[in-house]
């Protein structure tokens, strides 16, 4: 009989998560899921494990998947556990289109969960596949650190406590217990999901030719776990010294002093703490090209773009298109979607009499402002204040009450306008139209 896996899996819960906590355990009906609902019922009922509940998805992909959902339902029944099932839409995603795309249905139910902590059953055979398969998609040290045991996501904790078990062992115990589980059929499909491939074709040669190699592997990817980490805290400090906690943005002249990986790494952690996605290594590659040849530069994202202005870097959400008009009252701060009017005094400003009220519009077209040396074309002034071209098109222009064009915000104020002393308006980008 092999050993008990009870005490292993009790060892992977920390001492901080004691006491009260909401534990779901994500339910598919599979052997590896059905011994950890075994392992977790028995440590709530012979060592005062934390209460319990189960999640199912039932993504509608085979024809089997209601009875799935039956033998988590009874199998929960006769355990006492609460089991919430959610019914999926995956569309019509093919080959390992359909895997990514179940995956990330899967994870959404998680993050609705009303719980706090959701143990997944990934064992160590699934680490083993997860590593070799980020290396065949070219990932670096986070992707090679494949799965931790705890994890924060979305202010929830997974937890993976059979991550060090040979799949092997999980079926031992459950012919021990007498545990029944469902089999998925798309588990046999080497030809359209490369992780059956390794699975089936690739990994169990591998294990004949070199022993101990799951162990090997896990090792890589705890040192690539170590390896990220680091590279984590370096960005962070990095980010740290660049950031401007008042516009968001990053110094571009200490960003170039940095070595060109601390480059990427610090604009990836910025990315990361903006909530963005990571861009494609070629995308991230062009952006720094581009400015370390001192371009014009951008990269555009679903969330956002990031671009180069006035020797810093912006990430600039995509928004939509400010409705103008807006009135404005000189001195007082606006914030719309689009950006926000400041006002600074200084010389050269322009004055205001008491309680009037200016206008922020639209360019239309072909507009000019007086400067010290004749008129000159707003296209002139962006040029000449370095405006990138992406933020000209939504850049408003401010006028009096008669319509008058007083200032180009943030660039220029009207030089029959100005005062010795005055309001100088600053105009701050904040998103940028998609179209």
């Amino acid at each position: 009989m092999q050993p008990d896996l009870l005490p292993a899996l009790i060892q992977t819960w920390p001492d901080t998560m004691s006491g009260h906590c909401h534990l779901a355990l994500a339910l598919s009906g599979g052997l590896d899921s059905m011994v950890l609902l075994d392992l977790l019922c028995r440590w709530r009922d012979e060592a005062g494990g934390p209460a319990l509940s189960a999640i199912h998805v039932h993504h509608g992909i085979s024809p089997h998947a209601d009875d799935w959902l039956q033998h988590c339902q009874q199998a929960c029944d006769a355990r006492g556990v609460a089991l919430h099932a959610e019914r999926v839409s995956i569309g019509s995603a093919r080959g390992q289109g359909v895997e990514a795309v179940a995956r990330a249905a899967r994870y959404q139910v998680f993050s609705a969960s009303a719980a706090t902590i959701i143990a997944l059953a990934h064992h160590a055979d699934d680490q083993s596949e997860t590593v070799l398969l980020q290396l065949l998609r070219g990932g670096g040290v986070k992707a090679l650190a494949a799965m931790p045991c705890w994890r924060t996501w979305h202010g929830k904790q997974l937890w993976r406590p059979l991550l060090g078990v040979p799949r092997a062992r999980l079926a031992a115990y459950a012919a021990d217990r007498g545990l029944h589980w469902v089999e998925d059929d798309s588990n046999q499909d080497a030809a359209n999901y490369l992780r059956n491939h390794l699975r089936l074709q690739v990994l169990p040669g591998l294990r004949q030719r070199q022993q101990g190699l799951d162990a090997r592997l896990a090792r890589s990817a705890a040192q690539m776990a170590d390896a990220a980490a680091i590279l984590d805290e370096v960005a962070a400090q990095d980010w740290q010294a660049l950031h401007d906690a008042a516009s968001g943005a990053l110094s571009l002249a200490a960003w170039q002093v940095l070595s060109a990986p601390r480059q990427r790494h610090v604009l990836l952690h910025w990315l990361g703490k903006l909530g963005w996605q990571a861009p494609a290594p070629a995308a991230l590659l062009s952006l720094q090209s581009a400015l370390l040849a001192g371009q014009d530069a951008r990269l555009d994202g679903e969330t956002g773009v990031v671009l180069s202005y006035r020797s810093q870097l912006l990430a600039m959400p995509w928004g939509s298109r400010s409705a103008w008009p807006v009135p404005c009252v000189p001195g007082q701060t606006l914030r719309l979607a689009s950006g926000e009017l400041r006002w600074v005094w200084q010389a050269g400003g322009l004055s205001a009499a008491p309680g009037v009220v200016w206008q922020l519009r639209s360019r239309q077209g072909g507009e000019s402002l007086s400067t010290r040396v004749g008129r000159k074309a707003l296209k002139k002034l962006f040029q000449e204040a370095a405006v990138p071209a992406l933020l000209r098109d939504s850049w408003p222009v401010l006028c009096d009450e008669a319509g008058q064009l007083l200032a180009l915000p943030g660039v220029a104020v009207a030089a029959d306008r100005a005062q010795p002393e005055g309001w100088w308006p600053q105009w701050q980008p904040l998103s940028i139209p998609r179209d």
